[in-house]
């Protein structure tokens, strides 16, 4: 309930007008990005893509545009609409991404998988969170987080558990939850396409277990479907 209030409050707040289409843009994706700030998602500041590489400009990065910008990302995210807000200002192109296992986790599954499973949620009744599609190939379900207990013995670890540096473990289904992240929309990615709300950040964050089985139902069939990709670890990996 606090979290849908806090939602309409700002959604009530008053907003300056865009002289121009480009201003416009600008608008619309601030409020985006403080709609996921209000929404509680913490966000920190990321790299964007630049020319045919990064804004980082490291030579050879290998996640241009994904990654964050400072390796501090974790303490400075913040759902802090006045300082995400300045931040963009700051750099109007730069990508924000928001750091998960803090107020949420977020199961991170192929596109098509994505679709069956929320058509198969759909059709169950099952109620699904803040849904983002990530360009090319990548659908993000938001949930409530399992990664900070009040007492340390109680979280339970996950074969599914996916960090920065081990993202390619898990080819089907990843699990964001402490010490990872995703980008948030509208973030842009290399080639075309980007970061983007399928399904809004106001809605309720849902339990990850009451979407979990739908998911790795999919990514089965997903994997199944298509032999000649590598999905060693399509749907839960028991017994790597």
């Amino acid at each position: 309930m606090e979290r849908k209030s806090r939602f309409s409050q700002w959604l009530r707040r008053p907003r300056s007008t865009a002289a121009d289409t480009g201003a416009d843009a600008q608008a619309v994706r601030e409020d985006l990005l403080l709609a996921a700030a209000v929404a509680g998602f913490p966000l920190a500041l990321a790299a964007y893509p630049s020319g045919y590489g990064c804004s980082c400009e490291r030579i050879g990065c290998p996640t241009p545009g994904r990654h964050p910008v400072s390796f501090a990302w974790q303490t400075l995210a913040s759902t802090d609409p006045e300082k995400v807000g300045g931040w963009l200002r700051a750099d109007l192109q730069a990508n924000f991404i928001t750091a998960t296992g803090i107020n949420h986790d977020v199961l991170d599954v192929p596109l098509e998988a994505g679709r069956q499973a929320l058509e198969r949620l759909g059709v169950a009744g099952v109620e699904v969170g803040p849904v983002a599609t990530c360009a090319p190939d990548r659908m993000l379900f938001f949930t409530k987080t399992r990664g900070t207990p009040d007492d340390e013995d109680e979280w339970w670890p996950c074969e599914l558990d996916c960090h920065p540096e081990t993202m390619d473990e898990h080819p089907g289904l990843r699990w964001h939850c402490r010490g990872s992240y995703v980008l948030v929309p509208p973030s842009r990615v290399p080639g075309d396409g980007g970061v983007a709300w399928l399904l809004g950040p106001e809605r309720p964050l849902p339990e990850p277990l009451t979407l979990l089985e739908s998911l790795t139902d999919a990514c089965a069939q997903f994997a199944g479907e298509r032999p000649d990709h590598d999905h060693e670890s399509a749907a839960w990996p028991i017994g790597r």
